[in-house]
């Protein structure tokens, strides 16, 4: 069956590239947010930072990621920056034992920012505050909230989604040295910030409700998408599973008994993820939408692809995650395939309102029936909406990138070729498409079966079917390069101080690993690598610094700085008219370095309904 899956999507490929034509070139990128051949890619005191949603204004919001356990301060002298090698950033874990701490921070950014031009800025959600005032010898300081932006409008208006803020009851456990026990009034809130505030999107369940026994659970919301008219899509609780409802109705009984845990603090407890990742509390979700208007919100439940069977224990999830201005959604749905009860699938979905002003569910078909699964990750203006398949090809379960016109009559599902002439066993992804027909993404770029995968950033020109790595339409400036005295492109050398004393260099070198959202104007912003020298680290993960007050670097067998990727905002825009793409070869030994992280970490929290988990110190 594999086989003849991989031929069939071959087929439909390359019909649909006979019929788009001849492919034209695709236009080349700078990177407008380097500084000092390194990129000014997140908000100080984090690690990591994603570049999520862009508007018409090129303004964008994102996502700062890891408090980094090191910085200026911490050091004798504050003469090491943090940024100078790789740090871990905190451990953390889950347990109602430990303070809650929060690991993810929102930030805005902006060819016109007040800060300067696209610098990351940090801006609170849910009244949480600047990581980089957080000291941790001042509680105080220190944050447990996380927040997310997903998306912007070109009113500047943004959305995403918060968790609640740390509260604490006093231990009555068998322990000697603790205080407290923490939770939290709720996991995931979906939030819209607006010029004159916040404005909380609560979902339908949050209480608990059992006779004469009620419990605050807080449910789970998230918006992910926002159009021009605000309208808002994204998804939220509407019940809670069977499962979970005996877990809540478990801790009021040993509440009630005074033999366990407090009730409020068993519930914290059943909402944490246990070691398969999965959770005792779990809800039913439905992809929403929600009209912001003057002063009021209106709230839309979107029906599911299936009525499920009134004695059905099964979570059944629907998500919305891209929204275009006539208020059409993409997302995702359960469904019965074939009206067959047997045939339970997760599939990419869209939801249109027909002449009675109401929302209906549409399926997006499956290429064949070896499809295990789908998703639909946004649709524009004029109904092409994009997602991704998943299958077996050659024999391994891969993702694959295709596009599908909901406006069209007895239209079907197009799976582009990417690098080759044929479909490869690469796993692709979209994240956004323009209403020029531009989709941009991220794709596997090795063939390694045994290995994880590397991944690139992709544009993908519907109107030409050119499908393109945008690491191979940048200027040579925007992958480290300078150009030395005899007019030839090198590699630019950053020399580091080590805590011997010695100075080390490595080569600069940035990587585009994925691409999350494009404006008309062509302006994408997403994910890119950049590569830092490793520290020597102790037993707890805090650097090793020498007595010169440096920090040690972990070196290789030549004694060379070893070197890894972190993952930072990244801007790209058209370059001026006549700049070409860099071809520049690298020469002699490349600087040994580890690839860390991956393409899509923010995405898969987006997709997962209950992902937002606080986030601990261990």
């Amino acid at each position: 069956m594999k086989l003849k899956l991989d031929k069939a999507l071959t087929l439909v490929a390359l019909s649909v590239a006979g019929v788009l034509g001849t492919a034209q070139a695709a236009p080349v990128y700078e990177v407008v947010n380097i500084e000092d051949f390194d990129l000014n890619g997140t908000i100080e005191g984090t690690r990591n930072g994603y570049a999520m949603g862009i508007n018409a204004n090129n303004e964008l919001v994102g996502v700062a990621q890891g408090r980094k356990k090191l910085n200026s301060s911490d050091v004798e002298g504050g003469i090491i920056d943090a940024d100078d090698g790789v740090a871990d950033a905190e451990r953390i874990t889950y347990s109602v034992n430990s303070p809650i701490v929060a690991n993810n921070f929102s930030f805005v950014a902006g060819a016109n920012g007040e800060a300067g031009a696209w610098i990351p800025t940090f801006e609170s959600l849910g009244g949480t505050t600047d990581p980089a005032l957080t000291d941790t010898d001042v509680p105080e300081s220190i944050n447990s909230v996380d927040t997310y932006y997903y998306d912007i409008n070109d009113a500047g208006i943004k959305v995403g989604a918060f968790t609640a803020p740390e509260k604490k009851v006093d231990y009555t456990g068998s322990s000697t040295t603790q205080e407290f026990w923490y939770y939290r009034d709720f996991e995931q809130r979906a939030v819209v910030k607006t010029p004159g505030g916040e404005i909380e999107l609560p979902p339908p369940y949050t209480t608990y409700v059992n006779e004469d026994k009620t419990v605050e659970l807080g449910g789970m919301s998230l918006a992910a998408a926002i159009n021009n008219n605000n309208q808002i899509t994204g998804y939220a609780s509407t019940a809670l599973s069977s499962f979970g409802s005996d877990k809540v109705a478990a801790c009021i009984t040993a509440d009630t008994g005074g033999t366990s845990l407090p009730k409020d603090i068993c519930v914290q407890s059943n909402q944490f993820p246990n070691s398969n990742g999965s959770r005792n509390i779990q809800y039913q979700n439905r992809a929403f939408v929600w009209q912001l208007g003057e002063e009021t919100v209106t709230e839309m439940e979107l029906p599911l692809g299936l009525e499920p069977p009134a004695d059905s224990k099964v979570v059944y999830s629907a998500q919305g995650l891209g929204i275009n201005n006539e208020g059409d959604v993409a997302g995702r749905s359960h469904i019965f395939r074939d009206n067959d009860t047997k045939k339970l699938r997760l599939d990419a979905a869209y939801w249109r309102k027909n002449a009675g002003g109401q929302y209906e569910y549409h399926w997006v078909p499956v290429i064949n029936k070896d499809v295990t699964s789908s998703i639909a990750f946004d649709i524009n203006d004029n109904g092409i909406l994009v997602g991704s398949y998943r299958s077996y090809i050659l024999g391994v379960l891969r993702d694959k990138f295709f596009y599908y016109d909901t406006k069209a009559d007895a239209a079907s599902v197009v799976v582009p070729n990417d690098f080759s002439t044929s479909l490869t066993d690469l796993s692709s992804k979209p994240r956004d498409i323009n209403n020029q027909g531009q989709v941009v993404g991220f794709i596997e770029t090795e063939y390694d079966k045994d290995k994880p995968r590397p991944k690139a950033g992709f544009l993908f020109d519907i109107n030409s079917a050119e499908f393109v790595n945008l690491n191979n339409q940048l200027t040579c400036q925007s992958k480290g390069y300078e150009q030395g005295t005899d007019g030839n492109w090198q590699r630019h050398k950053v020399e580091v101080q080590d805590g011997t004393g010695k100075t080390l260099s490595y080569e600069t070198d940035i990587q585009i690993v994925e691409a999350n959202s494009i404006n008309e104007a062509g302006l994408i912003v997403g994910t890119a690598f950049v590569r830092k020298p490793v520290y020597q680290t102790d037993l707890n993960g805090i650097p090793v610094v020498g007595e010169n007050g440096l920090p040690l670097f972990s070196l290789d067998g030549n004694g060379n700085p070893v070197t890894s990727y972190l993952p930072r905002m990244v801007v790209l825009a058209p370059a001026a008219s006549g700049a070409e793409a860099c071809d520049a070869v690298d020469g002699g030994t490349e600087t040994k370095y580890e690839r860390k992280g991956a393409a899509g970490g923010l995405l898969a929290l987006l997709l997962l309904p209950f992902a937002w988990i606080r986030r601990r110190i261990r």
